[in-house]
């Protein structure tokens, strides 16, 4: 394994965590999981006729789409676990945790607090007042704690207050704060730019584990499956959703 010379994570741990993210990402799709989430034949058809593809292309397209949501979804594993691993490049501890509830993060050490978010723009105001509120929250338990929204893509590079409006009025605390990733990095190991080191270094990171690693092949059985229903590939996303209606045992598409 070479060095990767950040001073602020171990090389194996960060080796090992990347190895772990990418042992997780999905290979395989199987009609059943296609149709999880039950497939809109419609929406479909609409989507092939105005962008001018087959209806395999546009299946394709759908199943690279939901291959990509759960690819995503072990990206935030990523980037929330990694925090267990990283220490302060000085002191070299570190009291991060990931705990099995609640906050995404905390140092109850420091008495920090953390919800984690990929992108600004993913939460609405709901879900906005109910994150800020279970901070309020925190903040009432022991007032000397501080809550942070990380935005892993904020708008801008930043740690301010976060304002919020709760029932028409303006909500702001300081020690309820808005932080992008790169501060809240610079918060827990103390390098200013270990944000943008991570980012350089993490592609030689993912070459050495796959190096290593047997690589997969995607596992596609749904075309498979839907001419098992009829070789027609239309017909046979119509028939998934509709089987049981009126005249669909004679559908002609």
């Amino acid at each position: 394994m070479q060095e990767y010379e950040l001073s602020f994570i171990d090389d194996i741990d960060l080796y090992n965590h990347v190895k772990e993210t990418i042992e997780q990402y999905r290979f395989s799709i199987d009609l059943k999981a296609f149709n999880k989430n039950l497939i809109d034949p419609i929406k479909l058809t609409f989507d092939a006729k105005i962008y001018g593809q087959s209806i395999e292309e546009i299946v394709e397209s759908e199943i690279i789409r939901q291959l990509d949501k759960s690819n995503s979804n072990v990206i935030g594993y990523f980037q929330q676990n990694f925090f267990k691993y990283l220490y302060h490049k000085d002191t070299k501890q570190s009291n991060w945790s990931v705990p099995p509830k609640g906050f995404d993060i905390v140092n109850l050490a420091d008495k920090i607090y953390v919800e984690m978010k990929n992108k600004h723009n993913t939460m609405n105001s709901s879900s906005s007042q109910k994150t800020y509120m279970r901070m309020q929250h925190q903040l009432l338990q022991d007032s000397q704690s501080q809550c942070y929204l990380v935005e892993v893509i904020a708008k801008n590079s930043q740690n301010i207050p976060w304002q919020v409006s709760l029932d028409g009025e303006t909500a702001l605390h300081k020690n309820i704060r808005r932080v992008s990733i790169d501060k809240f990095y610079e918060i827990v190991t103390g390098e200013k730019e270990a944000f943008k080191q991570l980012v350089e270094v993490l592609p030689k990171v993912m070459d050495d584990v796959l190096n290593r690693m047997q690589r997969n092949s995607i596992n596609n059985s749904v075309f498979k499956e839907l001419r098992e229903i009829d070789n027609n590939i239309l017909k046979s996303l119509y028939l998934l959703s509709f089987s049981k209606y009126e005249g669909f045992n004679a559908l002609k598409i």
